[in-house]
């Protein structure tokens, strides 16, 4: 395989819901080690610092590492686990998942469950099963017998969903794009800039616990003390049947994708138009989007101190916030390009003119 496939499929299986993010931040060290510094935050966000011709400014990319997924909360009399969700889940997307609990003591495979449908009253059958009616079954036949297969509660459970490429092999399902795809990002621009002259330092940085409120980002931006700040992260992609046009405006292999609004954070201005620019001078195509809800890390990196000029940029992404999501390696490789040429350019009377100096 490829080898920026190979960390595509090996990054996007690996299990790191938040505050677990072990497996990420260990793959990451080993991949990244002879490449740069590698340091981390109290919380477990790694840092891999690359020194270019300058100390500053300094760039921080971020992505974050954890994926949504749950916790063991509590073990029925019968042997079934109830649990907490970590990150936000649509009920929709949840029964009748294969997930995998991790324990001390190996992984146990469970499934996602409900009671029937067959046995609902009329009226309840067609409203949507709420979290706190679900269940995980990991084939046990008593509380014993979960905890003899080494289930505690506070233990993790992550979507079981393997990479795979699609009859058009430019379209990649995984698990977990929200967020590795960002981590993929800032691992491939820090290993582009081996060799050259980048006029600044780069901070590529896998945060922990995005998920449940960009805490990761909080944490590790105090480290880091960045000038400009990107978060990399999947955008909604609105190519699907019955998305409007003004409601997702990406689209899967048209190009990476610029997010002007969220709820954390208005992009920067003046770092939006040198983004675009720089994009268009190497011969692609920004999208744009909004998103009237939820927030990225880059809603904690910007308001950092006296503030950090920041922005996202995304990969285009079906069906986030699920078991499977799907990209296009198009869209991938064009973001890693942007922001590797992004970073060639940072200089630092670049910067002051972003800043508004």
């Amino acid at each position: 395989m490829e080898e920026r496939l190979e960390l595509l499929k090996e990054i996007s299986e690996l299990s790191g819901v938040p505050g677990f993010e072990d497996e990420v931040r260990e793959y990451i060290r080993t991949k990244m080690t002879d490449l740069c510094e590698i340091s981390r935050d109290n919380l477990g966000s790694i840092i891999c610092k690359k020194t270019g011709s300058a100390e500053t400014p300094r760039i921080m990319i971020a992505g974050h590492m954890d994926e949504i997924g749950m916790m063991v909360t509590y073990i029925t009399d019968e042997g079934f686990l109830r649990f907490q969700t970590l990150g936000g889940w649509w009920e929709q997307v949840m029964l009748a998942q294969r997930v995998t609990v991790k324990t001390r003591s190996g992984d146990i495979l469970g499934i996602i469950g409900s009671k029937p449908p067959h046995i609902l009253r009329s009226e309840d059958r067609n409203k949507v099963t709420q979290k706190s009616d679900m269940f995980i079954d990991i084939g046990a036949s008593s509380r014993e017998d979960a905890e003899s297969m080494g289930v505690v509660p506070g233990d993790p459970v992550i979507p079981n969903s393997q990479f795979a490429q699609m009859k058009n092999p430019k379209y990649l399902v995984g698990k977990a794009w929200d967020d590795r795809i960002g981590c993929a990002v800032f691992m491939e621009v820090i290993k582009s800039l081996q060799g050259k002259d980048h006029p600044n330092t780069v901070f590529g940085v896998g945060t922990v616990q995005e998920e449940p409120g960009l805490r990761g980002a909080m944490t590790s931006v105090s480290l880091v003390e960045p000038d400009i700040g990107f978060a990399i992260e999947t955008d909604i992609a609105g190519d699907t049947p019955g998305v409007k046009p003004h409601e997702a405006q990406s689209k899967l292999g048209k190009g990476p994708s610029i997010l002007l609004y969220d709820s954390s954070m208005i992009g920067h201005r003046r770092l939006r138009d040198f983004v675009v620019d720089t994009a268009r001078s190497i011969g692609l195509k920004p999208q744009f989007n909004s998103m009237p809800g939820g927030g990225t890390d880059a809603g904690r990196m910007h308001v950092y101190k006296a503030g950090v000029p920041s922005l996202v940029v995304g990969v285009p992404t079906r069906y986030i916030h699920s078991h499977s999501g799907i990209i296009h390696r198009d869209d991938f490789d064009a973001v890693v390009s942007l922001m590797t040429e992004v970073v060639m350019r940072l200089d630092r009377s670049t910067v002051e003119t972003i800043k508004g100096e």
